[in-house]
């Protein structure tokens, strides 16, 4: 058929919280050799954190307008909402685009979104080239799916018994099931022992045969996230997972807010609040931009479990507020008014 000749491929790329998925579609937009490219970035909270990111890129081939930020909440449970119409306005773009990535939010489902483009609407104008999950290499070599499960994961670790009820690593196997590649990231942060533990905790999770591809810093060879051409709308009701069967799932087990805070005089005044929220333990993902009195640069912060960084990543723009918003993701029940008390402090 030549409209499935024509359909624009898709690579989705998945992964739990602070995997480093930003981090891996901001290199590969780097190095795709004039290829066009759009973006689908679902940003689960208020603030479009990671689609700044991307859109600060400054990259020829993929313009600021081509990246898209679906921010209305969980990509697999607003696909008909948010999704559809994304796709709609990236494949109106001219020139067209020639590949197009969705980054999905930490708390995504892979399944319902790869079902979706069986939909007569958008079958016959684009196809999932591959499914990519990013997976956190330190936290996984101490036995854990993200870096702040600490006591949680060392309990199911030691008890094989236990099932593995609990959502985040629901979220993770689910992730990981519907996998085509599984880039493990941080490497830089594993010896050669942990990168096999973290090797070895990804395999235990496997069902069938996917390629574990080491990384750092998020640089991987784009030939071997693109162009896989596995149509895996045609293949997804094979690949098992928690959620088969059900009409939909829930986040009632993740909170997620915004707090605004005015400016810092330092980096690192904001470096001790975001480690004392932290450290509360309650904490899954931080990140955010952080407006430093003075400066004409944006300061990045972010925080992965026990890991906090900070860099500036491009000036204020013209007309734009400079600001300090933070996103804070945790678990159901995270004592929000501590945490902003701690951040303000």
């Amino acid at each position: 058929m030549t409209a499935s000749l024509d359909r624009v491929p898709c690579t989705v790329v998945t992964g739990f919280l602070g995997a480093g998925k930003t981090t891996l579609i901001r290199n590969l937009l780097e190095r795709t050799n004039g290829k066009r490219l759009a973006i689908i970035v679902n940003e689960f909270g208020d603030a479009g954190i990671d689609g700044e990111i991307l859109k600060s890129c400054g990259i020829e081939n993929c313009p600021e307008e081509n990246v898209l930020e679906l921010a209305n909440g969980c990509i697999c449970c607003t696909v008909a909402d948010d999704f559809v119409p994304a796709l709609d306005q990236i494949l109106a773009r001219r020139p067209k685009v020639d590949h197009i990535l969705i980054e999905t939010s930490g708390l995504a489902l892979p399944k319902p979104l790869v079902q979706a483009f069986q939909w007569p609407a958008i079958r016959n104008r684009v196809t999932v080239d591959g499914v990519v999950a990013v997976v956190d290499g330190p936290a996984l070599a101490e036995g854990r799916v993200a870096a702040d499960m600490d006591a949680l994961e060392a309990q199911r670790a030691a008890d094989e018994t236990l099932d593995h009820d609990d959502p985040v690593e629901e979220v993770f196997d689910d992730q990981v099931a519907c996998a085509d590649l599984i880039i493990l990231s941080k490497g830089d942060l594993l010896d050669a022992s942990a990168a096999e533990r973290a090797r070895a905790r990804v395999e235990a999770h496997l069902a069938r045969n996917v390629a574990i591809v080491p990384s750092a810093h998020g640089k991987v060879d784009p030939a071997l996230l693109l162009g896989l051409g596995l149509a895996v709308e045609d293949d997804i009701e094979n690949r098992r997972t928690h959620h088969d069967g059900l009409d939909d799932h829930e986040h009632d087990d993740f909170d997620t807010f915004v707090v605004d805070l005015p400016p810092v005089l330092h980096p690192g005044d904001i470096e001790r609040r975001v480690a004392a929220a932290v450290e509360t333990g309650q904490v899954l993902r931080l990140k955010g931009f952080v407006h430093v009195k003075g400066k004409p640069m944006r300061l990045q912060v972010q925080a992965v479990g026990p890991r906090v960084s900070h860099h500036y990543d491009r000036p204020w723009k013209p007309g734009e507020p400079a600001q300090t918003r933070l996103v804070v993701i945790g678990l159901k029940g995270i004592d929000r008014p501590r945490i902003e008390t701690l951040l303000s402090a």
